[in-house]
């Protein structure tokens, strides 16, 4: 089966990182992409959506001090869903897990001096079984996404 997505978008906020017990950075981003449509009568009209990626590794701890608000990134990953009980209700959410960020542009006045390389996380699924930690689960003070 096949599980691949690519997103171009714009970062909504600074990338937030925090780290599990082992070390191993866990890098958040919020994505915007606006999409532009004509309806029915002729008329333009614009949404926009808003996606969770997620990196792991040294790779997205990059991208956490390389990347702000406003940057526009290609984002190449796999789509996972996340589930949890709180309270004995059911949630769920789908998010990225990010394999590579790529910069597209920066906002008028970002620093010019961070390299335009690719940024890839090797073979995410390895890493974590290799460490025998799964994905923190979402803790209290967290905003339930929809």
């Amino acid at each position: 089966m096949l599980n691949k997505v690519f997103l171009i978008g714009r970062l909504t906020k600074d990338p937030t990182i925090t780290y599990l017990p082992s070390g191993t950075p866990v890098v958040d981003l919020t994505l915007a992409y606006n999409r532009r449509f004509k309806t029915q009568d002729g008329e333009w009209q614009e949404e926009t959506h808003y996606f969770d990626v997620r990196g792991y590794g040294k790779s997205a701890e990059g991208w956490a001090t390389r990347f702000s608000k406003g940057y526009m990134i290609l984002v190449e990953g796999r789509l996972v869903q996340d589930k949890w009980e709180r309270d004995g209700k059911k949630f769920s959410r789908v998010r990225v897990v990010a394999e590579s960020v790529r910069l597209i542009s920066r906002p008028k006045g970002a620093p010019e001096d961070i390299s335009e390389e690719e940024e890839t996380v090797s073979n995410i699924e390895e890493e974590i079984s290799r460490l025998g930690e799964q994905e923190p689960p979402l803790g209290e003070d967290e905003d339930i996404p929809f």
